[in-house]
């Protein structure tokens, strides 16, 4: 049996703050009872650490991470996006909405990301229209999704994952109310 290396992610959130140091940043405006600015959220961090540079190149975000998962050559990158890629207003009315814009998608491209699982609690933050721009923008990234479609018939498919050898990876991502 061959031996797959994967590096698996779970939640991460490219909106808020981070989106708003990318090239192309969403209207900052939240829905949260205590912060109405994602902002504040880079104020905060750099109340903590300094300075944070804006329009940061796409790789930035992921700080080391890169350079501390490079050396085990995973074959495949998966995780779970907690963040719409869509440029809706309509927020689901929830009170905390994560938002990334379509024009920051090479964050996940930088990073070699190859399957992101969209089977949470923030995939319908920006109701169906972000749901759809955000299988549009990762299908136009060239990333496989998991655990949300079009269709239920789609939303229940794997992601198919070509690996060395012929063989492939199928990613099943299913979510529950609790």
């Amino acid at each position: 049996m061959a031996v797959i290396t994967l590096m698996l992610a779970g939640d991460v959130m490219t909106g808020r703050g981070i989106d708003q140091i990318m090239r192309h940043p969403s209207p900052p405006e939240l829905h949260e009872d205590y912060v109405k600015s994602a902002l504040d959220y880079v104020r905060l961090a750099e109340a903590a650490n300094g300075p944070i540079p804006r329009d940061v190149p796409a790789a930035y975000v992921w700080g080391d991470m890169p350079g501390a998962v490079g050396p085990f050559r995973p074959e495949l990158r998966i995780v779970n996006l907690e963040t719409a890629v869509t440029r809706s207003a309509q927020a689901w009315p929830k009170g905390i909405n994560y938002r990334m814009h379509p024009g920051n998608i090479d964050c996940l491209t930088a990073a070699g990301i190859d399957c992101c699982v969209l089977a949470n609690n923030h995939v319908l933050d920006w109701r169906e229209a972000g749901l759809l721009e955000t299988l549009e923008s990762l299908a136009a990234a060239g990333v496989a999704t998991a655990g949300a479609g079009r269709t239920s018939e789609e939303a229940t498919a794997p992601a198919v994952l070509p690996i060395g050898g012929g063989g492939r990876l199928l990613v099943h991502a299913f979510a529950c109310a609790s």
